[in-house]
């Protein structure tokens, strides 16, 4: 059972992983947490945070929903949560980076593309939100045709929704302030759950490129001074 599962994993974490950081564990109990990074990624399974990076305890302040969406910002709507945690990561935590990820077979995007959620009523709240995905699905038929193979499609409208997602973000006052000023770099990402590669958005070429570019733009950076 699942539920056996969590109980004996529970177990295993406090007597490895937990012990493994408790001193950690211990300083962000007493002092409060300082993440350097506001992530923003779907609710998808498959796609874990901290794993795909390797991030340690309070490394990553975490929200995640269907699609990793960001909702523009409106503040005379209903409540957003991703709202919330976006204004808290920025005005109260200080975070210096937002990364938006998504992710390849992302059934939010099939979603959207096979209109599956549209009749049905169970799903009332689910239609209504992915409809943060519908721009980019238009951006992608029309770079690609309707006759185009549905798995290219699929793949190019979870590229540009992500982009999608990060002008959304740039709609929130206090996050365009701070990127405008260079207090926070905003980041676009997409994970292959099928090779465990990160790739990047790079808005000087409109491209994503290997995330592990970067590291070696970092290193030559470094060696050069």
């Amino acid at each position: 059972m699942v539920h056996n599962n969590m109980i004996l994993g529970n177990e295993l974490f406090q007597k490895s992983f937990f012990k493994a950081y408790e001193k950690e564990f211990l300083q962000l109990s007493q002092k409060g947490q300082t993440p350097k990074a506001l992530y923003i990624g779907c609710s998808d399974s498959r796609v874990l945070p901290n794993l795909i990076t390797q991030s340690a305890p309070g490394d990553l302040f975490v929200v995640r929903n269907v699609g990793n969406f960001v909702a523009p910002y409106k503040p005379d709507e209903d409540f957003h949560s991703t709202a919330s945690a976006i204004e808290y990561a920025v005005t109260v935590l200080e975070v210096k980076s937002i990364i938006v990820c998504g992710h390849t077979k992302c059934g939010a995007i099939e979603a959207i593309h096979k209109k599956s959620c549209a009749n049905n009523p169970e799903l009332v709240h689910t239609k209504t939100w992915l409809t943060l995905g519908e721009s980019a699905k238009a951006q992608a038929i029309l770079a690609l045709g309707l006759r185009a193979d549905k798995e290219t499609l699929y793949r190019l409208t979870e590229k540009l929704s992500v982009v999608s997602q990060l002008e959304n973000l740039l709609t929130y006052p206090s996050v365009k302030k701070r990127v405008d000023n260079a207090e926070i770099a905003i980041h676009g990402w997409i994970y292959d759950i099928e090779s465990g590669e990160i790739e990047y958005y790079d808005p000087e070429i409109s491209q994503f490129v290997h995330l592990s570019s970067l590291k070696i733009e970092e290193e030559e950076e470094e060696s050069s001074l």
